[in-house]
Parts: C-alpha cells; sequence; structure tokens
C-alpha cells in the first residue's frame, strides 16, 4: 500500500516519529503540522492549531490522510484523536477519556489504586486546602513529592527534602501563582528513593506490546542537580533494568491499568508512558504518560528495526498483530539547550551553525525542537530546548561517543548541555 500520513505536532518528539515514518515503504507522503525546520527536510510542513480538533480535522480531509499520528500531550486530552474517528481517520493515540491518565494526575492515581498497581502513597488536596495539605506533608518524612493534577509541560513536580520547599510549592500551586488552573488542585505523595526508569507499551485497547526501556535526565544540569526541565537527555536501553523487571510492570502495570481504563469507558489505545521507580522494595509506578516522551522518543525510534507505519497503524486500529523488533544497538541523545533554559529563555533568533556537520557523523541524528527559519531562511533558535542529537552505537559507551563529538560540532551563543548523559549506565 502507499499511505499519507499526518504527524501533528512541531518539537523533536515529532521529528523522531516523522523520520521513523519516512523509512516505512508504506509511506509514500509525509506531513508534518505544524512541523520544524529540520521535519521540513523529510516532508511538506503545514500550519495548524494543534490543540483545535476541527482544524486538525479539516487538514487531514484535505490532505485524505491514511494514518494521522498524534504527537503532543495538549491535543490528546483535547480530544483530537477523538474527533478525527468521528471523521472516519485512522489516528494513533488515546482519546480525550483515556488522556485523562496524563491531564489529571489525582485521577491516574485513583486508576493506579483500583487496579492495584504498585504505587507511592498520596493524597489529592484543592484550593482552600492548604492546611490539610501542610497536614499531610507532616506525616511523611524525608522526601516530598507536590505535583500539579493538571498539565504543566512536565515542570509542574517538586521533588524536595525541605518541608518548607513542599509548603511553598502547595502555595504556589493551590493558588494559581505557578500554573494557573492545571495547578489549582494538587497531588502530594511520599517520595520514593532508587533509580527512575521510563518503560514503554504500545496498546491497542485490550493488549499491550513492550516497546522499550529508556532513561530520561530531568535536573538541568551535571550530576542531577538544578531545576526540572522538560528533559534534557535520555538513552536506551538501560542495562541495569532486565527482563523480570518489564514482565514484572507488564502484568502488574500496564495491563492491570488498560483492562481498569476499559472498566472505565476509556478504551486506550496508544503508547503508555510508565514512569517507574525501582526502589529497595521494588518497582513502582510514580506516574503515566500517554504518549512518546521527549527527549525519549529521540532514542526509542532510531532503535526500531521493524516497520513504525505498521505497528502505529495497528494499535490505531485495535489490532496489535505484528512484533515490535528492535536493533541490537544502543541509543544515546544529548539536548541542546538555549541559555537561561529552564525556564523557557526570553532570547530567541540566534543563528546555529554546524548542524549539517554534527549529521555526518556515523550514526548520528539531529533532532529539531526549538528552531525556525529566519527571514534569510537560516536555522535559528526558537525555545528553551533547541536540538536533540541522537546517536546509534553497540553500547552506550559508543552511543555517548558518538552523540558527544557530534555536538560539539553546533554553536549559538550560550549553547548549553550537560556532558554526563548516559553516565549512569556506564556505573
Amino acid at each position: 500500500m502507499s499511505a499519507r500520513v499526518l504527524v501533528v505536532g512541531g518539537g523533536g518528539r515529532e521529528h523522531a516519529l516523522a523520520w521513523g515514518l519516512a523509512r516505512s515503504p508504506h509511506v509514500d507522503e509525509l506531513v508534518c503540522a505544524p512541523g520544524n525546520p529540520g521535519m521540513a527536510t523529510i516532508g511538506e510542513c503545514a500550519p495548524v492549531s494543534v490543540n483545535d480538533p476541527s482544524a486538525v480535522v479539516d487538514l487531514a480531509a484535505k490532505l485524505d490522510a491514511d494514518l494521522v499520528v498524534v504527537g503532543p500531550e495538549e491535543p490528546l486530552v483535547a480530544g483530537v484523536v477523538d474527533a478525527l474517528q468521528a471523521a472516519g481517520r485512522l489516528a494513533f493515540g488515546p482519546s480525550a477519556a483515556a488522556a485523562r491518565l496524563e491531564g489529571s494526575k489525582a485521577w491516574m492515581k485513583d486508576v493506579l489504586v483500583s487496579a492495584g498497581v504498585p504505587t507511592a502513597r498520596y493524597a489529592t488536596f484543592g484550593a482552600g486546602q492548604e492546611e490539610n495539605a501542610f497536614a499531610f506533608l507532616d506525616t511523611l518524612s524525608g522526601l516530598y513529592v507536590v505535583k500539579t493534577d493538571g498539565l504543566a509541560g512536565g515542570k509542574g513536580v517538586v521533588v524536595t527534602e525541605s518541608i518548607a520547599e513542599a509548603r511553598d510549592a502547595v502555595r504556589a500551586y493551590l493558588t494559581g501563582a505557578a500554573f494557573g488552573d492545571a495547578g489549582r488542585t494538587c497531588v502530594i505523595e511520599e517520595g520514593l528513593t532508587g533509580p527512575e526508569v521510563s518503560l514503554f507499551a504500545l496498546c491497542d485497547g485490550r493488549r499491550a506490546q513492550v516497546l522499550a526501556t529508556a532513561q530520561d535526565h530531568k535536573r538541568a544540569f551535571d550530576g542531577d542537580v538544578g531545576p526540572n526541565t522538560g528533559g534534557i537527555g535520555a538513552y536506551s536501553p538501560v542495562p541495569f533494568v532486565g527482563a523480570d523487571v518489564v514482565d514484572e510492570m507488564m502484568a502488574r502495570a500496564v495491563l492491570p491499568t488498560l483492562a481498569e481504563l476499559d472498566r472505565r469507558g476509556a478504551n486506550f489505545r496508544g503508547v503508555l508512558y510508565c514512569g517507574l521507580m525501582l526502589t529497595p522494595d521494588g518497582a513502582k509506578v510514580l506516574e503515566y504518560n500517554v504518549r512518546f516522551g521527549d527527549p525519549e522518543c529521540q532514542v526509542l525510534v532510531p532503535r526500531v528495526a521493524s516497520d513504525l507505519f505498521v505497528h502505529l497503524s495497528e494499535s490505531a486500529s485495535g489490532d496489535l498483530a505484528t512484533p515490535i523488533e528492535l536493533s541490537a544497538t544502543s541509543c544515546v541523545g544529548v539536548v541542546l539547550a538555549a541559555e537561561g533554559y529552564p525556564p523557557a529563555p526570553d532570547r530567541k533568533g540566534d543563528v546555529i551553525t554546524g548542524i549539517d556537520r554534527a549529521g555526518e557523523h556515523e550514526g548520528v541524528i539531529v533532532f529539531h525542537s526549538g528552531t525556525a527559519h529566519d527571514d534569510q531562511g537560516r536555522v535559528v533558535t526558537n525555545g528553551g530546548r533547541v536540538l536533540t542529537v541522537t546517536a546509534v552505537g553497540a553500547d552506550v559507551a559508543q552511543a555517548r561517543t558518538r552523540a558527544y563529538s557530534a555536538a560539539a560540532e553546533i554553536s549559538w551563543p550560550g549553547v548549553h548541555y550537560r556532558r554526563d548523559i548516559g553516565a549512569q549506565a556506564l556505573s
């Protein structure tokens, strides 16, 4: 078959998905909306308001898309997949009802408890309940976790050993000072300790297939210090996560969650991103996301040896039949960020040099996130996380060497990246 595919989104995750889909012999035409300069080298870019279901449906109809792949969480929560399905389009990603798993952390925790999934002790509080929240904090010890209930771009989590800092976060969230309505309900959890890893599974509503494991790096600076980012680097697979842990989490977390969602009328099709903490008491689920991670997607897709188009189409149609095949390689992605990230920097428009040279390194792909073209057609910075330099290697060590060698080719004023992405895998 010759398929026309529409990828919705314009970040590094969507660039990686477009890159992977373009490798399929079934994909004849690829359109990215709105896309970015990197995605424009793969297929056509079309303007669209990604969070407007009717706008996405109209574009899909204009293109007569055979498959629509919705990348970011916001359009999923907004019901873009529902609208596409209602219009008779095959769409990869969960419905709005199932996307609530990421759209509301309080609802997610309730699903986890109902499904019997191992997770941290927690409580939920709304506006005006500051004193009750403080009282719950007093029952915890050592490590405190405060989360916005709603979407906050991967930044609505405070993890601290200071109860004063935890209280400040509660005040900022519940009053709306930090994240507006997204934080007016917050979830407080006991802090868990151990390595944090991610397990990705493709789901068709009833069944799931393991895709891969990955480890993200959230803190801005080397040694896991500094503010939380949306993700500053990642690698896959995680060598210290054995098949026994993966099998256990599929049996105790992923499959029971799918069953519980189906019981609630929220049949889940798409990718389930299972954030895990490997505690001394065993693996526990920290959170679920309902889309590929960014930058995890940039280190997962290059490892897929089978046909990504086939897998996403089968997930969307509710019939995962084709086994996922991964190459026997490792992949490391280093995020190159703008000066001052996070928060998102005010400065944009700096000319980026060296992208083509970096991409010529063996095993390297440069995925665009926060880039744009200036009036002279040059690629310039246009966000906090600007590029992900991804490299494939025989193992994590070789992939790291390749990624950092290529990253050194790229420059703009104030470029920043961590030098220890994937180091934990070596130790």
